[in-house]
């Protein structure tokens, strides 16, 4: 691609990426005001967002098989006026099911407009050379936009209510989707198909790098979720004003985008698989710390600090070891069967984090299951295999 074609494509992916996460990392900021008004408990609303975390996982690997064959544009179009159709029905639900439905919507809307399509077309837009570096730079770009919208969202929600925030999000949501039109599609010889899509998947399913991996993601998903989802409520639980939760969420964008560059040029250099299991380990280590000293709006904003500067930088490298491992023709799809597993973690952290403060009115539970399986993570990460698999040299498990 030419230089100007490259930095329009690098832009415009990271702006829809940014706007898509950051309206996903902000919704822990209306468990408070919207369990009380509609009078349901933590868990329940805790359930709608561990379904739409399930549901982007899950919608994920048709998501990106469908970019593979037709091309992002039409997909993330029609994604975007899904995730905006999500945040509208959240806006007028009246309990329970409701939220639910606009929990399954937003996750088919996140799942194209997120980080699994647009990483691919950037990856494939790129030459070996510098493929992570431009994926690490639009997976941070994607990270500002949580450090607007989570201050955004808590400012109309304290001036005009939840409801109306969440209708300032279906409009961002809204203008994805005519961004989306704006997106150029390139390709590279090493993106033509060897294998059918049944043989990538199936090739994938039988190395146990892969298979180590997409488990070590699953922990990644259920630390980070929860974190977002929970962390303002259990600051306001600690006696901290709702602002510092928000102001946290938003620090959490800030010091992402750094850290997400950052990893996307080390892991041009060195072992990627080992920086993800460094940066498992790293969050795990923080996560100790963050509970053994007195909590306090400083402690907690550096707290959020930390953790945002490990956050994203997982998405470069684990997109650059899919593309060792597997090349590039059916990427997006085999992507998605790795967030799949993400999205599950996802799914059992928000929900376990709100359950397990509804039966125990305390987080301590929760906060050892981060521990527990922050550690496992970085134990199977460290030892993965991620030679090349398949089509491109490395025998398979038998099976």
């Amino acid at each position: 691609m030419k230089s100007r074609a490259t930095l329009w494509l690098l832009l415009v992916s990271g702006v829809v990426i940014s706007l898509s996460m950051g309206m996903r990392q902000s919704m822990g900021l209306f468990l408070g005001p919207l369990t009380a008004e509609l009078g349901i408990s933590a868990a329940t609303f805790s359930f709608s967002l561990a379904l739409q975390n399930i549901v982007w996982g899950a919608s994920q690997p048709v998501v990106g098989a469908l970019a593979d064959r037709y091309g992002a544009r039409p997909v993330v179009f029609g994604t975007a006026l899904v995730y905006a159709l999500g945040l509208v029905m959240m806006t007028l639900s009246r309990g329970a099911a409701g939220l639910d439905i606009a929990g399954f919507l937003c996750g088919i809307g996140i799942a194209g407009t997120g980080f699994g399509v647009l990483i691919g077309v950037v990856a494939r837009a790129s030459p070996p050379e510098k493929r992570i570096q431009r994926v690490g730079l639009v997976a941070a770009t994607g990270s500002l936009g949580t450090v607007a919208i989570a201050p955004f969202g808590q400012w109309l929600t304290a001036g005009w209510g939840w409801k109306t925030a969440l209708a300032g999000f279906a409009v961002i949501a809204g203008v994805t989707a005519l961004l989306s039109l704006l997106i150029e599609e390139s390709q590279t010889p090493e993106t033509r198909a060897t294998q059918n899509l049944g043989e990538a998947v199936r090739e994938a399913g039988r190395h146990r790098g892969f298979l180590q991996m997409a488990t070590a993601y699953f922990a990644c998903g259920f630390q980070l979720i929860f974190i977002t989802t929970h962390l303002p409520r259990y600051l306001e639980v600690c006696g901290m004003a709702p602002s510092v939760g928000a102001q946290a969420l938003g620090l959490i964008g800030l010091c992402n985008t750094i850290g997400t560059y950052m990893f996307g040029q080390l892991g041009a250099r060195y072992s990627q698989k080992k920086l993800l299991a460094l940066i498992y380990g790293t969050r795990t280590a923080i996560i100790c710390v963050f509970l053994a000293v007195p909590v306090s709006p400083a402690s907690a904003l550096v707290f959020a600090a930390a953790m945002g500067f490990l956050w994203l930088g997982v998405a470069p490298l684990v997109s650059g070891v899919i593309a060792r491992m597997f090349g590039l023709a059916h990427f997006n799809t085999l992507y998605g069967l790795m967030f799949f597993s993400h999205q599950l973690g996802s799914f059992a952290g928000a929900w376990m984090g709100g359950l397990a403060y509804t039966l125990t009115g305390s987080y301590s539970v929760a906060w050892g299951a981060l521990i527990a399986i922050g550690t496992i993570a970085f134990t199977l990460q460290w030892t993965a295999d991620d030679s090349p698999g398949g089509a491109l040299g490395r025998p398979v498990l038998q099976s």
